[in-house]
């Protein structure tokens, strides 16, 4: 059984979805897929130019206190970045290179690390180069997620998101079913036991 998890590193709700997938996943026997994606266009193709959080004040108020109470009971560190949403494209192209390695998960956590609880830039190459050289990975790594068929394999992640229905992040894919936001992992573990993934 899969569970496919796409997100996005500019997501808040994806930081705390990628702290507990995998052991929300394992607890029920699914495998974790994880993808990363890009929602900038996907919100473009929306007529959206900003995160829908600034866009809508009032939206943005709650997720900020949402964010604080749930990662209070998740317990998870957590500090309101000074700048929203933050680029992840890089961060995301590595991840993408890394999609089948078994680095991948703890350097996602760690990029969400950097970004909502250490309030930095994550889209600076040398915050990426710190986080994989905290893990033991090479920095080199940055130049390959750089290569012109690794930027395309990310362009094309996003327009299969796209074409998958995937709106926002996080959104989990359970064969032809998706299954948005945080709260809606178990859900989707629920599907994967009974439906298959």
């Amino acid at each position: 059984m899969q569970l496919e998890f796409w997100f996005e590193f500019a997501s808040t709700y994806s930081y705390l979805a990628a702290s507990r997938v995998e052991a929300v996943a394992a607890a029920a026997q699914v495998d974790v897929v994880w993808r990363p994606f890009l929602l900038g266009p996907i919100f473009a193709a929306q007529g959206w130019n900003d995160s829908p959080f600034n866009l809508y004040p009032a939206k943005g108020r709650y997720m900020w206190r949402d964010m604080e109470r749930q990662c209070e009971g998740y317990g998870l560190p957590f500090e309101r970045p000074s700048q929203f949403p933050r680029g992840g494209l890089l961060a995301a192209r590595v991840a993408r290179l890394g999609e089948a390695e078994p680095w991948l998960p703890d350097f996602v956590r760690a990029v969400y690390t950097a970004n909502f609880v250490e309030d930095r830039d994550i889209a600076q190459r040398e915050v990426i180069e710190d986080i994989l050289h905290a893990a033991g990975l090479s920095a080199e790594l940055v130049d390959a997620a750089l290569a012109p068929e690794n930027k395309q394999a990310l362009r094309r992640q996003t327009e299969r998101a796209q074409e998958l229905g995937v709106f926002g992040a996080p959104t989990f894919v359970v064969g032809g079913e998706i299954f948005w936001g945080n709260d809606r992992l178990g859900q989707a573990i629920g599907w994967c036991a009974v439906h298959g993934g």
